[in-house]
């Protein structure tokens, strides 16, 4: 990514953790280079996504398992993510449909990490930045109800919801476009681009995919399974989310035929 949305590089001194353990503060500015990539992402997605970032640790791992089984879809990845007893947090196998986010968040490890300690140290700030830069994309022509996915203010805040709440597009667009005023003329067509449309079926509920993902914007809540996420810089080691249905955890058992894609 050009200009100011190389993020990654301009946060790298202040995104350390302090002589006390906890990440320094990001500013306005800063945190809002942070979210730019995924501030567009439905509202079920994103809640995952910003949750999932929290276990950076875990998501190389997961998009390799994922990379090695897409030949799996629907059901039957579901399937495969309970039969190989996968370990991860269940924020992190919610993602396993996505591997684009995922290739996107192992392949940037510096900024996945960065973003996880803002959501643990400044969750609230982190969704005000998700809404600065929601109205900017608005402002400018970018952000509009389209047939994927519906955008509507409600209270002051922009959330963006699937047209079909079980059907996910993934929104691919260059931040430096879309959060840029164009300086002549109308906005630029095709900015934002969308692949297959990725299915989450009731064989996800244990990975938090029941009632949908959403924001409380007002109150700066996420809810998983609709009760609100609790992590935080604190209670990182303990927290553990009250997940409507149980996982089935064992010992790591791969019981699939590896098929990796041919190009990432």
């Amino acid at each position: 990514m050009r200009g100011i949305f190389a993020g990654v590089v301009l946060l790298a001194v202040t995104a350390l953790p302090s002589l006390f353990g906890q990440p320094v503060a990001l500013n306005n500015s800063q945190l809002d280079q942070l979210v730019a990539r995924i501030a567009l992402y439905p509202d079920p997605l994103l809640a995952q996504v910003l949750t999932a970032s929290t276990y950076w640790t875990e998501i190389p791992d997961a998009a390799a398992w994922a990379d090695q089984h897409s030949n799996l879809k629907g059901d039957a990845l579901a399937r495969a993510i309970q039969d190989d007893h996968l370990e991860w947090d269940p924020s992190i196998l919610a993602l396993i449909p996505f591997p684009s986010v995922l290739d996107m968040m192992a392949s940037d490890p510096g900024w996945t990490e960065q973003l996880g300690n803002a959501v643990l140290s400044q969750h609230d700030q982190v969704m005000d930045a998700v809404q600065r830069m929601r109205n900017k994309a608005k402002a400018n022509g970018y952000l509009q109800p389209n047939s994927y996915l519906n955008v509507a203010s409600t209270g002051g805040y922009i959330e963006i919801l699937p047209v079909d709440p079980g059907l996910i597009y993934v929104p691919e667009y260059d931040p430096f476009v879309i959060f840029s005023r164009p300086a002549h003329g109308p906005v630029i067509g095709g900015a934002i681009r969308f692949g297959p449309g990725i299915t989450i079926g009731a064989a996800f509920a244990p990975f938090g995919w029941i009632g949908r993902p959403a924001f409380v914007w007002p109150s700066h809540t996420i809810l998983i399974d609709r009760r609100p996420w609790g992590r935080t810089w604190v209670n990182r080691a303990s927290y553990v989310h009250p997940y409507t249905v149980p996982r089935i955890i064992g010992p790591r058992v791969e019981h699939h035929e590896l098929r990796g894609r041919l190009h990432r």
